[in-house]
């Protein structure tokens, strides 16, 4: 008998925005999944590039959608901004924050004092997504990196996931700083190695897996790591996403949600120019790539990716090329 996905490995690092939740509300099965891989004794870590919440405000609202957390299983790009931050000045230094409470919390875990004038001398900037962020703060934010405070975002995601459809993120906001100063900041949220460290730092995981909605941060993320990542298609990565990503960004797995955890992996079969699953089978004809059979449309997206990537070698598929042969698919 086949074994779960997860009985391979010890730690699941768990992206929340499209892969636990959409918004305030669970995405369809992920309670009861994660229940029972907490069940399993794997240990549950929800690491998040949203900074505007505190542990503890994630863990509760975890709790209320039926979600095993406390706030030590929660890491945020808050926390590892402030560690960057932290590792660099010296204790008690005054920081700026351009964002919310989650950060204002983490810096004073450092021992840090946030503020929120350019006339408090800041000797740092550290700017998270927080919804009501104000003119008069990005202005202050402004004011000192003009002024030589060094400019550290808590992600550069521009999108994030909701209920009712992709919002601006943190990668947005972050221009209208680095747009008047000229001034780039430097990331400490995925894919950048800040969130990992402060991740491996807490768990003390040995063989962790990356579950996550995005490629240019939760893969991205496992491949600079050297760790398996599992992609879910619950958020905001598309199959035409997936088939014409570059290395960096291509899962070790697949799946539609995390349910997919408890069910064994999904390995493709290539027999000479063709890549075969569970009925499914893809070839290139000419420069298109074709797709035939039937089953489970993800086997057939696991083909497709498997062919895809093949041909692509280091580089991206064509997407012209891919897009008769997912519109089998219905994904």
């Amino acid at each position: 008998m086949e074994t779960a996905l997860i009985d391979r490995y010890d730690t699941l690092l768990l992206d929340l925005d499209g892969v636990v939740y959409l918004g305030r509300e669970a995405v369809p099965g992920a309670p009861e999944a994660l229940t029972r891989a907490h069940d399993t004794g794997v240990r549950l870590a929800y690491v998040t590039n949203n900074a505007s919440r505190t542990p503890a405000a994630i863990a509760e609202h975890l709790l209320s959608l039926g979600v095993p957390a406390t706030p030590d299983d929660v890491v945020t790009s808050a926390q590892a901004a402030a560690r960057l931050i932290a590792e660099r000045v010296p204790r008690g230094s005054a920081v700026l924050v351009v964002g919310g409470t989650g950060l204002r919390f983490a810096l004073r875990a450092h021992g840090l004092r946030p503020v929120t004038t350019a006339a408090e001398s800041p000797v740092a900037v550290v700017q998270g997504i927080s919804p009501d962020l104000s003119y008069g703060l990005l202005s202050e934010g402004t004011l000192a990196v003009r002024q030589g405070a060094w400019f550290v975002a808590a992600n550069s995601d521009t999108t994030m996931p909701t209920n009712r459809g992709a919002l601006p993120g943190n990668g947005s906001m972050i221009r209208v700083i680095a747009t008047a100063t000229g001034v780039e900041p430097v990331s400490a949220g995925k894919p950048e190695p800040p969130l990992h460290k402060e991740s491996m730092l807490r768990t003390g995981a040995e063989h962790p897996l990356i579950v996550g909605d995005r490629l240019d941060t939760d893969v991205e993320a496992a491949t600079r790591a050297g760790v398996d990542s599992l992609l879910v298609l619950s958020g905001v990565t598309g199959p035409l996403d997936l088939v014409t990503a570059p290395p960096e960004h291509r899962p070790t797995h697949i799946a539609a949600d995390v349910s997919g955890l408890h069910h064994p992996p999904a390995p493709v079969r290539q027999d000479g120019d063709e890549w075969t699953r569970e009925g499914w089978t893809a070839r290139w004809d000419g420069g298109r790539l074709r797709l035939t059979g039937g089953g489970d449309p993800l086997d057939g997206l696991r083909v497709a990716c498997a062919a895809a990537w093949a041909r692509a070698g280091d580089g991206r598929a064509d997407e012209d090329a891919m897009k008769d042969a997912l519109e089998t698919l219905n994904l």
